[in-house]
């Protein structure tokens, strides 16, 4: 009976998913010199999520937690890196000012505090810095981006005080007795319904960068991910039921060619 309940479907996938969360951050909280936790993964992977509930948890511990996104390290869009068409590429590690992650890094660890910079994807610039943060002995320093793993932005932290993240989207649905649901599908299905709420793009233009999104994947991102000190899937058994409702809509707005 209860394998036919949603709410029973929900209610594991839930636990699943939390308990999972609970031990990455009892593994971070029990090790004191971890202080500096580098979360990266693929586009869409749930990246800033986990961040957020990592450091929920780790404060329920006693540990307070401050979040870092690496987007808000990207160069003003005029100082862009050009792709080969022409446009500027933000995939590229080279996108990111390293020698300021790297300034703000060394602040935090020999200091104890930094001001965090603040990148407007509208206008395309940096608008200005955070208030001051400062990191206590027992905190920790959250820092979460698609390059996170990227030794050009962690060699010259000392690898003692860092705790890596690899988040991916293995999607455990099958569609037959022979195929199941590719997780990049899964993660291009998160990004159009995320892209078309915040008012970024449109499905079809989701769609039509997603080439160049994966090549810089393969290129940027999955070589490091053997660094990890452990792995973490963000896959949940229940979000095609609950992503249905908000991506047909949108989906039907592209053109059939």
């Amino acid at each position: 009976m209860a394998a036919n309940d949603p709410a029973f479907l929900v209610s594991k996938a839930e636990e699943r998913y939390s308990d999972r969360l609970d031990e990455i951050a009892e593994r971070i909280f029990s090790d004191r010199e971890k202080r500096i936790v580098m979360l990266a993964g693929p586009s869409a992977s749930g990246k800033t999520t986990t961040a957020g509930l990592i450091a929920s948890r780790l404060e329920s511990r006693g540990a307070k937690a401050f979040t870092v996104s690496l987007d808000d390290f990207y160069h003003d869009q005029r100082d862009a890196i050009l792709d080969e068409n022409g446009k500027p590429d933000y995939e590229t590690v080279n996108a990111l000012d390293i020698a300021l992650i790297d300034s703000c890094l060394e602040d935090i660890i020999k200091n104890g505090t930094t001001r965090l910079p603040h990148f407007d994807f509208v206008s395309g610039r940096r608008n200005g810095f955070s208030d001051p943060i400062t990191l206590g002995k027992d905190d920790v320093l959250i820092v979460e981006g698609i390059h996170a793993l990227n030794p050009a932005l962690i060699s010259h932290v000392d690898p003692s005080c860092q705790f890596k993240i690899f988040i991916s989207t293995l999607t455990c649905i099958p569609l037959d007795s022979h195929n199941w649901i590719p997780t990049s599908d899964n993660r291009l299905l998160r990004r159009i319904v995320r892209d078309y709420n915040k008012g970024a793009f449109s499905a079809r233009d989701t769609i039509s960068q997603w080439p160049s999104v994966r090549d810089a994947e393969l290129k940027w991102i999955y070589p490091f991910q053997e660094s990890a000190d452990v792995m973490f899937n963000s896959a949940y058994l229940v979000e095609f039921a609950v992503l249905r409702s908000h991506a047909e809509p949108i989906l039907a707005s592209v053109p059939k060619d």
